[in-house]
């Protein structure tokens, strides 16, 4: 991996890193953005991706472009700024090693074959996956995005720098805590989770530190906070911790998805977890590549399932 610095101008920090294996930037980041209205998120016309985080040094936004096949360009302003460019190669698994990924699966082999660029994502920023994760448990994914929105754009903050119109920072985990009960309700947010964004608001910093432990210890960490199951878990890990292994566990439509797709009829979670058994440690990476691939397919058959309405009139 070759990286170059620019010294900051302006406030400005940038970087250029590369990686031997290609880097498909748009697929890589595609899990943090939550839904297409995500008020932390934008896609400028020249295919810039911009996100707008929290470090430890402090908040940031950054714009990341694909500036060739191998190659990321990022630009970064804030406090949180250098922190970012540091630990960027980092957040793109550019040190991933697949040399004991070899999928026999037609359909796998083919996706991977054709979609060498995907990376896992390791943003070491915990509570930033958790939260959006805890706000999907258990609902309609259209519900809980909608939620999110609603919360960011009441709470969050203005992105620093010369940040797209609109783009927020998420809030700080303080300003989770201090969220009235009501306002969770009316962004559609029933009590059981407010109460475990809340609760795992109270050790955000503790949360944190589970980035630097293995990925699998990490998830077991988080499910011992009541209100975090397997599930949530993953859905953070998959952000937070690079874990190629974090197979969604619970969701409502993957096993049937995985089923279909490879076994051609559906599964349910328990025959899932047993067929993906043999491709340990890279479960996940499977799941993403078939979705980005095309080839992940369920039948359109049966009721729909209904939106839950959790907000007040």
């Amino acid at each position: 991996m070759r990286t170059s610095t620019t010294p900051a101008i302006g406030g400005e920090r940038s970087r250029t890193v590369a990686s031997p294996r290609p880097v498909d930037l748009a697929h890589t980041l595609a899990p943090l953005r939550r839904g297409a209205g995500d008020p932390c998120t934008h896609r400028d016309d020249a295919g810039g991706h911009w996100q707008a985080t929290r470090t430890p040094a402090g908040p940031v936004t950054y714009r990341l472009i694909q500036s060739g096949s191998h190659t990321v360009h990022a630009r970064a302003w804030g406090p949180g700024a250098q922190v970012f460019l540091d630990d960027l190669p980092a957040m793109l698994c550019l040190d991933e090693n697949l040399d004991d990924f070899t999928p026999e699966h037609p359909l796998i082999d083919d996706a991977h074959r054709r979609h060498p660029g995907l990376r896992m994502l390791r943003t070491g920023r915990v509570f930033e996956a958790l939260v959006p994760s805890v706000i999907e448990q258990k609902v309609h994914t259209i519900s809980a995005l909608a939620s999110w929105r609603k919360l960011v754009r009441q709470y969050g903050e203005p992105a620093p720098g010369p940040a797209p119109a609109g783009l927020l920072l998420p809030p700080a985990p303080e300003t989770w805590r201090r969220i009235p009960s009501w306002e969770f309700h009316r962004a559609g947010v029933g009590p059981q989770r407010a109460r475990t964004i809340v609760r795992a608001a109270a050790i955000a910093d503790s949360l944190e530190r589970t980035a630097a432990r293995a990925p699998a210890e990490a998830a077991r960490m988080l499910c011992t906070v009541p209100g975090i199951g397997v599930w949530t878990a993953a859905e953070t890990a998959q952000r937070a911790f690079g874990d190629a292994d974090a197979l969604s566990v619970g969701d409502y439509h993957l096993a049937a998805i995985i089923g279909w797709t490879l076994l051609g009829r559906p599964l349910d979670d328990d025959g899932m977890v047993e067929y993906l058994e043999p491709l340990r440690p890279h479960r996940y990476r499977v799941v993403r590549l078939l979705e980005i691939s095309g080839h992940a397919r369920k039948p359109k058959f049966g009721p729909r399932t209904p939106l839950t309405d959790h907000t007040w009139h």
